[in-house]
């Protein structure tokens, strides 16, 4: 049994789904969705940092008075099709999925017995988001449904009154945010539980031990649940099962503990906003380019989109979605359940990054630019003359290719025209007997 010490829940070896699942999307969806302007930091910016873009923006659209708690039954979902979500899912080759049950609003996805009138059931949707995308992921794909739970909400008074004690009392996490983790868990069931938000108060305020204490040992999902780093200030990047370290984190080098890149196709927020121009939405390119490189370097890519206060699906990012899941069914087998190789990328040739598959032994040499010459030089493999052999993923025949000395080996890509192409925006050779 696990003790409510970090030493102990840190020892918790991390369910090994989660390093060979690789690629996760996240999703945020909440009243911020209304107005969806800017930033799902929406109300924090608009009432209390007053930022100029965000006051004007309500001068010019809404009537004198209208709170933030107006936007909560124009939040109504009523083009919310979970099955339809669940397929897009599948479609994108994610293994994981992680839903804002509530983000720093405070508004839960669920209806909450602790949240009164300030939930999903009560207001707006009149509906059930959470059970209702858990049982149609839970249905129709083979993925892990995650929660994503705010630990601090900003405008709370019980926060604030705790807050102006220093955090010696603790009335907020004892009547609200503890009681809603407990109920999402015994209620859903997550695989993860994807904390955050912790409003610069410590672990021990939030009692994050003793919660996660009972997760590891008693709680129904207790040999499958993972969960992050982000549970009290200062424990961000230091406890907890795989670590964050901060938003859209990509070191490009190996990490000695399991990690995750969390981060957004729209460049500028997390929730949807209808004032994204097409430059804010990172190109297909850039995704791939992120899933090799954090694949390579021991991490997950944990990819966000922002659907609608009606509930749909942008086209953009379903777009985005599609084209990643087609990327993957040519090469995924470089991608899920890989572990990292010796080298991370190319000495030689920029853009190549490396994983490898224990199972069959093979070194997977993703690269991004497919050269003009037909000739990729490597500099990373120690071929063997008459036992190596090279495969081009979705391609029938085997590569030639010649040795550099000790290290280091030249390939011939074959002639292809673009309809011939197995696959764009990147490619995986697959190297057998290299060291």
């Amino acid at each position: 049994r696990y003790e409510p010490t970090w030493g102990s829940l840190d020892a918790r070896p991390l369910p090994a789904w989660f390093d060979e699942a690789k690629f996760g999307v996240f999703i945020h969806w909440g009243v911020f969705s209304v107005p969806s302007f800017g930033s799902e930091w929406f109300w924090w910016y608009w009432q209390k940092e007053k930022r100029e873009p965000y006051v004007k923006f309500m001068d010019a659209n809404y009537p004198p008075g209208f709170s933030y708690e107006d936007f909560g039954p124009l939040f109504t979902a009523e083009f919310f099709d979970p099955n339809q979500w669940a397929d897009i899912l599948k479609a994108s080759g994610a293994k994981y999925v992680v839903l804002t049950s509530k983000h720093h609003e405070g508004f839960t996805l669920w209806g909450s017995k602790y949240s009164w009138n300030w939930n999903a059931v009560d207001v707006g949707p009149k509906r059930d988001l959470v059970a209702e995308l858990a049982t149609s992921v839970r249905n129709r794909t083979d993925l892990h449904f995650g929660l994503y739970h705010s630990l601090f909400e900003w405008f709370h008074p019980l926060f604030l009154e705790d807050a102006t004690n220093a955090f010696n009392t603790s009335k907020f996490p004892t009547s609200k945010s503890l009681p809603e983790l407990y109920e999402i868990v015994t209620k859903y069931q997550p695989e993860i539980i994807w904390s955050d938000g912790d409003g610069n108060a410590p672990d021990t305020y939030w009692n994050s031990t003793g919660f996660l204490a009972w997760l590891y040992n008693d709680s129904p999902v207790r040999d499958t649940v993972v969960t992050n780093d982000r549970w009290g200030a200062g424990s961000i990047c230091a406890h907890g099962g795989f670590y964050t370290c901060s938003d859209r984190y990509n070191p490009g080098r190996l990490l000695p503990h399991k990690w995750e890149n969390c981060m957004t196709i729209d460049r500028g927020s997390w929730g949807y906003r209808r004032d994204a121009r097409l430059r804010d939405y990172l190109p297909i390119e850039d995704l791939v380019k992120q899933l090799a490189e954090t694949v390579s370097c021991g991490g997950n890519l944990l990819m966000n989109i922002g659907p609608t206060h009606d509930g749909r699906i942008a086209v953009v990012f379903e777009e985005r979605l599609r084209q990643v899941g087609s990327w993957l069914e040519v090469n995924g087998e470089a991608i899920y359940g890989t572990k990292p190789w010796r080298a991370q990328n190319d000495t030689v040739t920029p853009g190549v990054w490396y994983t490898f598959t224990p199972k069959e032994g093979k070194v997977n040499a993703i690269f991004l630019n497919w050269p003009v010459s037909g000739i990729l030089e490597l500099g990373e493999p120690r071929a063997k003359p008459g036992e190596t052999q090279v495969k081009l993923a979705g391609y029938r025949e085997l590569l030639k290719w010649v040795a550099l000395g000790e290290k280091g080996m030249v390939i011939a890509l074959p002639q292809l025209t673009p309809q011939q192409m197995p696959c764009q925006w990147g490619w995986t050779l697959q190297l057998t007997n290299v060291d």
